[in-house]
């Protein structure tokens, strides 16, 4: 699945160890999921939408 969160990240000037402690998931989950190697369980999904505040379907894709 791709996805734009580490553009979305780079934009709020967060590093991936700050998005993680936002999540409560490893820094290595967030470079996994960034480098699509990792897809996010639907809730861990909804989590990253509600801390970015955009609807999933803005961050992942297809």
């Amino acid at each position: 699945m791709k996805n734009s969160l580490k553009a979305l990240r780079a934009e709020r000037g967060w590093s991936q160890a700050d998005l993680a402690g936002l999540l409560e998931v490893s820094r290595q989950t967030v470079n996994a999921i960034e480098n699509g190697r990792y897809d996010p369980s639907l809730p861990l999904a909804f989590t990253i939408a509600r801390v970015m505040q955009l609807r999933i379907e803005e961050i992942f894709e297809e």
